[in-house]
């Protein structure tokens, strides 16, 4: 008896009324989420405005979700078109099935488009974006454990997977849950992008760069554990020769843009500075008004307090008109005492 283990969920989707919740459907939307907030983040960082990659993902994240799709059908066409298979579930994203590979290049392309229309470098756009791709992956992959999907060997682990489903050619049993592997090396790769970023202020697509290769370092290993049906050649899955593959032009690109284009873009979004030196001027200006309010109402002030103070002549002049008439009554009884003494 297997004291612990990671249980598959009883089913992939739950019903709103009408409405299917597909839990692999969710995690790429939320995957989708937390990429398009990360990159905003570092985008204004990086001098660019806010909203920006917002816009340029209508674009990207289609074109990435037709080419994850487009790859994965191609890879494993038997599943769509070969006898007793019907060709419309290629259309059926939702149960699953979409290719990394695809994603990134066909998605690259819907950047490219967006960034064009805004005069936008795409290598600045996928620095930024590049961490929080990686975390849309490790959130993409728990899609994978709601269909019960792209496990490893069998194995007795204490964090094993249990397949429970037999349908698809599964064997119900305990499994390396390799989709967990995968998500956690994800995590790693996301931060270690944004430390080597900051540490040595990569830019024109480097950290883009050291993204993918390190993610195909990952998947290389944990593609290897995998026992799903997959093409090979020469003994490796042919996902093994993509992830070593698109790992050495990584590699080749980031050497070479260092040797060629060192440092980081100066301006990743034309105007940005320019709204950024106008939003101070206003607020100078708002604080220069702001202390001309503050030294009329000190004017005011001094204005209204002068009356008080010039009251005191008067107050003086009462006195001398009242010494005035002391003495006046003073004088007839001084007179009356003389002429008695007399």
């Amino acid at each position: 008896m297997e004291l612990a283990y990671i249980p598959s969920p009883s089913r992939g989707v739950i019903h709103l009324g009408p409405i299917p919740l597909r839990g692999y459907a969710f995690c790429i939307i939320i995957g989708v989420f937390v990429a398009v907030w990360l990159g905003n983040r570092r985008w204004i960082a990086r001098g660019g405005r806010a909203g920006t990659v917002a816009d340029i993902a209508v674009w990207a994240v289609p074109f990435g979700l037709i080419g994850g799709r487009l790859y994965h059908v191609i890879t494993d066409y038997e599943l769509y078109f070969s006898e007793g298979r019907d060709w419309v579930d290629a259309f059926k994203i939702w149960e699953g099935g979409l290719g990394i590979w695809g994603a990134i290049a066909l998605g690259a392309v819907g950047a490219w488009i967006g960034c064009r229309r805004r005069g936008i470098p795409l290598p600045a756009y996928a620095d930024a974006v590049a961490p929080g791709i990686a975390l849309a992956q490790a959130l993409g992959r728990w899609g994978n454990w709601f269909n019960q999907e792209l496990y490893g060997r069998r194995t007795d682990v204490p964090w094993a997977l249990e397949i429970t489903s037999s349908t698809d050619g599964r064997v119900p049993g305990l499994y390396h849950p390799t989709f967990l592997y995968e998500s956690l090396w994800c995590i790693g790769v996301a931060l270690l992008v944004i430390w080597a970023d900051r540490r040595f202020k990569m830019g024109h697509g480097r950290a883009f760069a050291l993204y993918v290769a390190a993610y195909c370092a990952g998947r290389f290993w944990v593609e290897y554990m995998r026992v799903d049906d997959a093409h090979h050649i020469l003994g490796l899955r042919l996902n093994n020769w993509t992830a070593l593959l698109v790992f050495l032009l990584a590699v080749i690109y980031i050497v070479v843009s260092a040797k060629k284009r060192p440092g980081r873009e100066a301006v990743v979004e034309p105007g940005a500075a320019d709204d950024d030196s106008g939003a101070a001027s206003v607020d100078k200006k708002a604080e220069s008004d702001a202390a001309t309010t503050e030294d009329e109402k000190t004017s005011e002030a001094d204005g209204e307090a002068r009356p008080e103070s010039e009251a005191e002549p008067e107050s003086d002049a009462a006195d001398d008109e009242a010494k005035s008439e002391s003495e006046a009554a003073k004088a007839p009884r001084d007179e009356a005492e003389s002429a008695r003494k007399g």
